[in-house]
Formats: C-alpha cells, sequence, structure tokens
C-alpha cells in the first residue's frame, strides 16, 4: 500500500462530475490498484475513489503543480488529483489479508441460506459457497430459473460497505464468459436506507432474511395469529 499526505484537489469526471477544492488529504493506492481520497474525519468512507481495474499516470510536466495523477477506469470515468506539494509518501506491504472472520450469526445465517436459497428468491439453487475470486470469495454463488447466476453477500447488517463489496465481487464475476450474466443480491438481517439506494443504483437486490423464521424458531410469547 502507498499512502500520500498532500495538499490537493481532485475532479471526478463520468457518470456524474465532482469536485474537491484544495486541501490537505491523505490518498491511498491499494495493491489491487485502488485509489481512494480521505480527509480526516467521516470514518471509514473515502472523499471519492476509484475502484480497480484502473490506471494511474503521473505527469509533472506542468509546472503549477508538483504532479498531476489521472486514474481512469475502463468505463471511462476519471479522477484527476493534482498535487501541490507531498507532505509524506510512503509505501509498505501489508501482506496476505486472512479476511474477515464471521461472526457466528453471520457464519449460520450463510450456511441456512446455502442450504435452502428460496429464502432468498423462488427458483433460486445453489452453485458452491465461498465462491473464489481474485479479491476474496463470494459467500454464495446461486443460479436462478431464468439461467443467470446470482452472487449473494450475507451480512448480519446491511451498510454501505456490503454493497461496494458485491460489487466488486460483480465487476470482476461479469468478466468470467463462462458465467455471462451475473445477478447480485445483499442478504441481511438488517439493511440500511443508504444501502439500499446505493445497491438500487447498483441493479442490486436486497433481501431481509429472518435467522429465526429459516430455523423454524417459533417466536417466544404469544401472539394473536
Amino acid at each position: 500500500m502507498r499512502m500520500v499526505i498532500a495538499t490537493c484537489e481532485v475532479d471526478y469526471s463520468g457518470r456524474l462530475s465532482a469536485h474537491l477544492p484544495l486541501a490537505k488529504r491523505l490518498v491511498m493506492i491499494k495493491a489491487d490498484g485502488s485509489v481512494s481520497i480521505h480527509a480526516d474525519g467521516g470514518a471509514y468512507k473515502p472523499l471519492n475513489w476509484m475502484s480497480p481495474p484502473c490506471t494511474l499516470v503521473v505527469d509533472q510536466a506542468d509546472p503549477s503543480w508538483a504532479e498531476v495523477w489521472t486514474v481512469s477506469s475502463r468505463s471511462g470515468d476519471a479522477l484527476t488529483i493534482r498535487l501541490a506539494n507531498i507532505d509524506s509518501d510512503h509505501v509498505t506491504d501489508l501482506g496476505v489479508d486472512p479476511g474477515l472472520a464471521k461472526d457466528g450469526v453471520e457464519k449460520h445465517l450463510q450456511e441456512a441460506l446455502a442450504a435452502d436459497p428460496e429464502h432468498l428468491r423462488p427458483g433460486l439453487t445453489l452453485v458452491q459457497r465461498e465462491f473464489l475470486t481474485a479479491i476474496g470469495p463470494v459467500d454464495l454463488l446461486c443460479r436462478a430459473d431464468n439461467g443467470h447466476y446470482v452472487a449473494v453477500e450475507v451480512k448480519r447488517r446491511g451498510d454501505i460497505d456490503g454493497v461496494e463489496q458485491l460489487t466488486r465481487y460483480l465487476t470482476l464475476l461479469r468478466r468470467d464468459p463462462l458465467l455471462g450474466e451475473v445477478e447480485g443480491i445483499l442478504a441481511a438481517q438488517l439493511i440500511k436506507p443508504q444501502a439500499r439506494t446505493l445497491a438500487r443504483d447498483r441493479g442490486i437486490d436486497c433481501v431481509i432474511v429472518d435467522y429465526d423464521r429459516i430455523r423454524g424458531v417459533q417466536p417466544a410469547g404469544d401472539t394473536l395469529f
């Protein structure tokens, strides 16, 4: 990972346009090629980013700037980062990450859905659990009755991070000619409104799953119906 602290301004062009005025920020370039720009706040969420695969070209010919970085994707989106001065430029090898260890509820929820994917959508059948991609395993790879493959990301709580993770998986899976059309489902016991909005924009279905109902556990206490 390369971490650059610099005073910079950023312009994004593509499906929409965005501008970050001149300020000191952290620019991260990860081993997978992704580039993200962070402020000193806002927790994990970057101000702007470019997901892989993308290319980074550095231009030092403009005397107005120390460097100008152009990050472009295959879809034609571009991130232009103009660095006025660089305070720190550090590269470190983080090695291979073992991945996130799922908590018990999330693990068991994945197992239950793998046993009966029709809880997610009628006609869905399991192809493989933990289907490997170059950036990690998809929780469930299923097949719909229309013949399309369906990538399922299982979370206890569905948030924007889960949508972003599934988006990266779908980008890779859709390049595989053997898979053809690949749909996406974010499955969770609770899905935040912001995650639903982002998922809808990216053509990803959101499914709320009731773990107790899947297990056949009856609710405690008396009920009217």
